[in-house]
């Protein structure tokens, strides 16, 4: 069942009739969060016998009226609620790298059942902001660098959430894509880089039906997100026609009681501080008007009433079912990108000795630790996985590489060397501050400050490993780009398999042994030089986001990546015919031919990108408009049809404060990447 605003709106006469009868305060209950500070506070910072989240979260509801409560579940690669339970999917950046939204929404669905499981009725699962710098902490939580590819991603979640009768939540609404900063900065960007950039994909989402929506803490010009007519109202409500309703960011996304409900800011969360008796007294004092109060009490009312009908009645043992194990491997499987294969991989199982080196082989490593953690039965980690597929047909090896000699010596007797290297929760994630009161959860984590590369350690040991072994392979570890240029040229494989979830080793494995064909793509652009990503004070109080970035932004500059985005390879050949394009009343339709010219099954990622050449406005080169995943057996052919909107091809004039089509030629671009050697062109009037 899709859940959308045509579902909810069947609730609304209901809804104003339940909140005509309640009290002032009683609809000003409906958007005061129940839980206390000191109960958030402490397990949050881990502190308490419960971790955070640990149950859903309630907000408001009065069984007197017949109005359920809100019951708040987290996070974006599984529900955290529940005690080693609930099942932890590849982190969102992972998922990105599937660019498989079909497969997004089958775990979207899980999700949604797990949440129901444990008695909630909202998933705050739904992170889609954009990577606008990979150095940001938090990009794990979210798809990628490009708009289109994180709209449409998040989209096949809600949908997948919802058709379990679960609300699906989208964050942080808006401009977050600083984690150090995020209490104090304030964004800036021009009207068109908003529209274009960092909003499309909301809209996006909420046109999917996505029925609620939770506000960052940073400021959008000038103002924080929680206290902003402009995003909450004006562009959310209004320009949108959003029906559902918002919530804040926990404890400090409200700060001050009227400027939040004068905003739009329907639920305070997790608690009640700024709202309650305080939003009463701003109402009889005439300075908020009921008419205020009501508008988010119906919200409120009309989403929860129509959800309730379609909300499952799920099991306890659904979460963190084998079903749902399996479809965390599934999408490991699809995410995991091969970008770098000097005929190394597969590996044969023939008895040969391989060693495995690296401190995060070893390590049940999920990714951050603050609030998306979640409590998996579980964990496979690359070393066990590597056991588990191939231990039986091989001479295993494990060393942690902290001796760099040793490590030099072990790897001058292996036929193969498989170095574990990147990041864990200590080096990117929700920044974890020491006790400030302005900074929740003792220090971790946070935005990469001094660089994308790996730790010099991690460097000088596949360098030791180089001079005496040509035959290594590197697996990334990490929810963004690692940067790879000073030692991408000594090995002769490179994997990146992001934080691939509870049973990732066992798809690692699988991936180096030849079990499954890889086919993720990068869902962000691996530059050479780190002087070609937009320019970031990652303490700035004051912080400007301009047009471009990722790929866009290398084109612009005419830079190329070391790996640009959209980039895999797999283990088989693909070969694209030239294009054909047309118009079909409000959409193009672009025609390609795919060749599966290898010996083994796979997957390809058709990617169709757009530019305007002879645009009279400023344009990006090329961005993407449409993609699909398809799978061709050997030697196979077929032709696939993609489907853009006029829509897509929009830019925003500021003048007439509208998205507009420009009548000029459009130049598609169609392949297997972002980089011009990787794609054919053809050209349209419209």
């Amino acid at each position: 069942m899709k859940i959308d605003q045509k579902i909810r709106m069947q609730s609304d006469q209901r809804a104003r009739q339940i909140v005509s009868k309640l009290s002032l305060a009683e609809k000003v209950e409906l958007m005061s969060g129940k839980m206390t500070f000191k109960e958030v506070r402490g397990a949050i910072k881990k502190q308490t016998g419960e971790h955070y989240n640990q149950f859903p979260y309630p907000a408001g509801g009065n069984v007197k009226a017949g109005i359920p409560a809100m019951r708040f579940a987290d996070g974006p690669r599984g529900v955290v609620c529940g005690i080693n339970h609930s099942t932890a999917f590849p982190v969102s950046m992972a998922r990105g790298a599937t660019f498989n939204p079909r497969l997004e929404e089958q775990v979207g669905a899980a999700m949604g059942a797990e949440v129901a499981a444990y008695g909630g009725n909202l998933s705050a699962a739904v992170c889609m902001n954009l990577l606008y710098h990979p150095g940001w902490g938090r990009a794990q939580e979210t798809y990628g660098e490009d708009t289109n590819l994180i709209g449409t991603m998040a989209s096949a979640l809600v949908n997948g959430i919802q058709s379990q009768g679960v609300i699906a939540c989208l964050k942080h609404f808006a401009f977050n894509q600083m984690e150090n900063a995020r209490f104090k900065v304030n964004i800036t960007a021009d009207k068109r880089t908003e529209q274009e950039i960092f909003l499309r994909h909301f809209h996006q989402a909420i046109k999917a039906g996505a029925g609620a929506v939770m506000t960052a803490y940073d400021k959008y010009q000038g103002a924080m997100c929680g206290e902003n007519k402009y995003l909450l109202t004006d562009v959310l409500k209004k320009q949108w026609g959003f029906d559902g309703f918002t919530l804040s960011d926990f404890v400090w996304g409200v700060k001050d009681t009227i400027k939040s409900a004068l905003a739009g800011e329907d639920i305070e969360m997790p608690l009640t501080k700024y709202y309650g008796e305080a939003l009463v007294k701003a109402v009889q004092d005439g300075l908020v008007p009921e008419e205020k109060i009501d508008d988010s009490a119906i919200r409120i009312v009309r989403t929860l009433l129509a959800y309730q009908p379609y909300l499952k009645h799920v099991d306890y043992e659904v979460a963190g079912s084998q079903a749902h194990q399996q479809l965390a491997l599934k999408v490991a499987h699809e995410s995991i990108t091969l970008l770098k294969n000097n005929q190394q991989l597969p590996l044969k199982e023939d008895g040969q000795s391989i060693l495995v080196l690296g401190k995060l082989a070893e390590a049940d490593n999920l990714g951050d630790r603050g609030s998306s953690q979640v409590y998996p039965p579980r964990v496979v980690n690359i070393l066990d996985g590597i056991r588990h597929v191939a231990g039986n047909n091989i001479q295993l090896n494990y060393y942690n590489g902290e001796d760099l000699n040793h490590s030099q010596q072990l790897a001058a007797k292996a036929a193969h060397v498989i170095l574990v290297v990147g990041n864990d929760y200590n080096d990117e994630g929700e920044f974890v501050a020491q006790d400030a009161k302005d900074n929740y959860l003792g220090a971790r984590g946070g935005d990469r400050k001094n660089g994308l590369g790996l730790h010099e350690h991690d460097v000088q040991l596949i360098s030791k490993v180089s001079e005496v072994n040509s035959n290594s392979s590197v697996v990334l570890i990490g929810g963004s780009a690692i940067t790879v240029n000073s030692w991408k040229d000594k090995v002769a494989a490179i994997i990146d398999a992001y934080y691939p979830g509870m049973l990732g080793g066992i798809a690692v494995a699988d991936v180096l042994f030849g079990k499954v064909n890889p086919s993720g793509k990068l869902p962000f652009s691996i530059v050479k030089d780190e002087k070609d990503l937009p320019a970031i004070d990652w303490e700035a109080t004051e912080q400007h986001y301009g047009y471009f970035n990722g790929y866009r932004l290398l084109d612009h500059k005419h830079h190329q990546a070391d790996f640009p985005f959209g980039f895999g390879l797999s283990y088989t050949k693909f070969k694209f015919d030239q294009p054909l394009v047309w118009q079909d009343d409000q959409q193009i339709k672009v025609a390609v031919q795919l060749h599966n010219c290898g010996d083994r099954y796979g997957q390809e990622v058709i990617q169709v990108y757009a530019g305007a050449p002879d645009s009279k406005v400023m344009r990006a080169k090329k961005s993407l408009v449409a993609f699909a995943k398809v799978g061709l057996q050997p030697s196979e052919k077929r032709t696939f049809t993609l489907n853009i909107p006029l829509a897509n091809l929009e830019w925003f004039n500021e003048d007439h404060n509208q998205f507009e089509l420009e009548h000029c030629t459009y130049r598609f671009y169609v392949g297997s990447s972002s980089a011009d050697d990787d794609l054919l062109t053809t050209d349209i009037k419209l």
